[in-house]
């Protein structure tokens, strides 16, 4: 009884859905604002350091889908570094736990300015599905000053994308109007 279930496992087809496939036309508008928003702020690419401060790992799923072929982050100008010394943004996935408060908060010390963080996925935001834990903190605004939130449990490659982009618009509607806060 057993062989024959296990040959029929051995040779059928996987009983999985197709990865869903993102319009082309969504992505190359996405690539061609976010290049140049990219391009007017900052001159150069977008580095970007990632920091799990406790999460299940969704988030993390889709962030590194936004590196795969369908997506290729880079192309449009943005690159994931493996130093806080050569980020412009932290991307922030899950809640802020009593562990990695004060690793989080070091990583933050040593960006350097211009800097922003992202906190991405509802975890990040308020504690998600971790609220109440006695290990969990809240969201990662009990610490650190968040500047964009990408809610979602866990939020598309896309919605991150358009997130980023998002940022970068923020940040330059400011300067394009030639005047400086405070002044």
């Amino acid at each position: 009884m057993l062989w024959p279930r296990l040959a029929r496992s051995l040779f059928s087809k996987p009983l999985t859905d197709p990865a869903p496939v993102p319009p082309e036309a969504v992505v190359q508008a996405l690539a061609e604002r976010l290049d140049g928003a990219a391009q007017r702020r900052l001159g150069r690419s977008l580095s970007i350091r990632q920091v799990d401060a406790g999460s299940c790992n969704g988030c993390e799923l889709e962030i590194n889908a936004t590196q795969s072929v369908v997506y290729d982050l880079e192309r449009f100008g943005l690159r994931f570094v493996a130093s806080p010394r050569h980020a412009d943004v932290l991307l922030v996935t899950g809640p802020l736990t009593r562990n990695m408060r004060e690793a989080l908060e070091t990583t933050w010390a040593c960006t350097p300015e211009p800097k922003w963080l992202v906190a991405v996925g509802d975890c990040a935001v308020d504690g998600g599905v971790f609220k109440g834990s006695p290990a969990v903190e809240g969201g990662i605004a009990a610490a650190l000053p968040v500047d964009l939130v990408i809610p979602g449990c866990p939020p598309t490659p896309t919605q991150i994308l358009e997130g980023l982009l998002a940022l970068l618009a923020a940040q330059e509607r400011p300067t394009a109007a030639g005047t400086r806060a405070g002044s």
